[in-house]
């Protein structure tokens, strides 16, 4: 679950029913792809995509506890045609990724507005790797959700098919991933800043921006220029999570599967949780992976975050410490006053790199949260902070590249801005007065994020004209919910071992503690002890033993 900023540019249209959407020019042309890394740094991460089958496939609305009302039936009863996934491609990484003809791509259509499903629709962009096994041996589709919210969930898919190449889960199911509304693909696409406007910072939040705080005025316009550049702003009003699992719902039927299996990873916990409390008649299989913790409210779960952050940095400070070299210093308990040392000044002098590009305060504190994702990062981390002490900044913004999906055209993806408009439909909303009071809080327990600046904070969805609708707590006492899996890392910096325990008890789920430093373990890493749990669980729901426990 990521609360960093990021920012994006692109033309976008909504279609109305039955017409196919066009992917505007910019986002079918590709400029030469940088190196790629794994996305195993971070929370979905910089991923690739999938799908495979050439011919129209039909689904049927099955009705499982539950009738499909009859204005809906049109979407329910739908069929999808998979093709070619050439045009669906808006970064670089995925671009490179879903040059493979096995992938094959879709696009599932839905009503905006649920409770309008006669009006303006929206388009779902879906790929598929079909199961490798045997057909009689086939079991379903196996939906998939990376986290954010924002990532891609096509990228995910074409990840998780190469860790998961000789798996039994890829041979018996169909790997299924999925742009949410408003992400990547899907259109119409959230698009909330050029991409001259990211470049110079200007999506920032209030752990990252320096000191340099929005202004009313700023969120006001903010509000305004995501609703005219998205595609109105009945577009920002349902792109929330609860209008996502309904859609997944309507994906599950058209896809020809009973009742769902879904792995959700980080936020797609929160997404396969109100999942289970809208359809609980509707769910086979469940596992979700690094969880948001469903029963604390924004401010809670951010401190809780930030928390685990510091203590990845001071972790991987006391890892640096161990050779002479360290840019933070030989002691650990120095190491964030050193590192404020470096980066404070940036906030007033950014460095400017060979080819103009500036290494700001934003820039690095976006880098380095980056590598705190997994311990296998913290290298990285310090040769980015070793170069910044003799004025380099190349590492720097290759960490941050990643995460914000700048392509080498300098043009952006949109999963930053997607995580902004969706977080302002889920999250609760503040005062200045309480954001600028959470903001100090976070700097008290993440100190190596203090700016040593006044802090005069403000809710960048304070202009949002809808108002929030997931609520807190959420997902509670939901009845008829088959035994799903929660899997979490004890020392997870980004959704802490905490909220795992708490997602498990919410949903009576089965949990598998895994012992180990880094954001989510499941299908991605190869961790064999993982693995083998999720496939025997996902293929013969097998649920683990009481106390079930792996190491990484």
């Amino acid at each position: 679950m990521s609360h960093i900023s990021s920012n994006h540019k692109q033309d976008r249209g909504l279609s109305t029913h039955g017409s196919e959407p066009t992917v505007p020019a910019k986002r079918r042309t590709m400029l030469a792809h940088k190196p790629h890394v794994r996305s195993s740094l971070m929370i979905g991460a910089v991923i690739l995509v999938l799908s495979a089958c050439g011919q129209p496939t039909f689904g049927h609305p099955s009705e499982p506890g539950g009738k499909v009302p009859a204005e809906l039936k049109r979407f329910y009863n739908q069929k999808l045609t998979f093709g070619s996934c050439e045009g669906y491609a808006t970064t670089d990484a995925d671009a490179k990724a879903f040059a493979n003809d096995t992938f094959k791509c879709a696009r599932l259509e839905v009503p905006l507005d649920y409770q309008n499903p006669g009006g303006r629709t929206a388009q779902i962009a879906l790929l598929r790797v079909s199961a490798k096994g045997k057909p009689s041996k086939r079991i379903g589709s196996l939906l998939l959700n990376p986290g954010g919210p924002g990532m891609s969930g096509m990228s995910y898919a074409v990840e998780v098919a190469k860790d998961l190449a000789d798996s039994p889960i890829a041979k018996q199911f169909d790997l299924i991933g999925f742009d949410p509304r408003g992400v990547a693909a899907s259109t119409p696409a959230l698009d909330c800043f050029t991409d001259a406007e990211r470049d110079a910072d200007k999506l920032v939040n209030s752990i990252n921006s320096g000191g340099k705080d929005y202004t009313d005025h700023e969120t006001r316009q903010l509000y305004q220029k995501c609703a005219e550049r998205s595609g109105g702003e009945d577009v920002l009003a349902h792109v929330g999570t609860r209008d996502v699992a309904r859609d997944m719902d309507v994906l599950r039927a058209v896809l020809g599967d009973d009742k769902l299996s879904f792995f959700g990873a980080s936020y797609g916990t929160r997404l396969g949780a109100i999942y289970a409390e809208t359809f609980p008649q509707n769910v086979r299989a469940m596992v979700l992976d690094g969880a948001v913790d469903p029963t604390t409210g924004t401010t809670e779960r951010r401190l809780v975050q930030y928390a685990g952050f510091q203590r990845a940095f001071d972790n991987m400070a006391a890892f640096c410490a161990k050779t002479p070299t360290c840019p933070l210093g030989t002691d650990p308990k120095q190491a964030s006053a050193a590192f404020q040392q470096i980066v404070r000044p940036l906030i007033d002098k950014p460095i400017i790199t060979a080819d103009g590009r500036k290494v700001t305060y934003t820039a690095v504190i976006d880098g380095v949260t980056t590598g705190l994702y997994n311990e296998k990062a913290w290298p990285a981390v310090i040769l980015a902070i070793t170069e910044l002490k003799s004025g380099s900044g190349k590492t720097l913004l290759f960490l941050r590249d990643i995460l914000s999906q700048r392509n080498a055209d300098g043009s952006y993806g949109n999963n930053y801005e997607s995580l902004v408009a969706i977080n302002c439909l889920d999250e609760e909303r503040h005062t200045p007065e309480q954001e600028s009071a959470m903001t100090r809080d976070i700097f008290k327990v993440a100190p190596f994020l203090d700016t040593g600046r006044p802090v005069n904070a403000r809710d960048l969805c304070e202009h949002w004209r809808v108002k929030p609708t997931l609520g807190y707590p959420y997902a509670q006492n939901i009845k008829g919910l088959p035994k799903t899996l929660v899997v979490s890392v004890t020392r997870d910096p980004a959704t802490p071992h905490e909220g795992g325990i708490s997602l498990a008890k919410t949903l009576g789920a089965s949990l598998l503690t895994v012992e180990g430093e880094q954001h989510g373990v499941a299908l991605i890493g190869g961790n064999a002890c993982v693995n083998d749990i999720v496939a025997d669980y996902l293929i013969s729901l097998k649920i683990p033993a009481d106390g079930a426990r792996c190491v990484l």
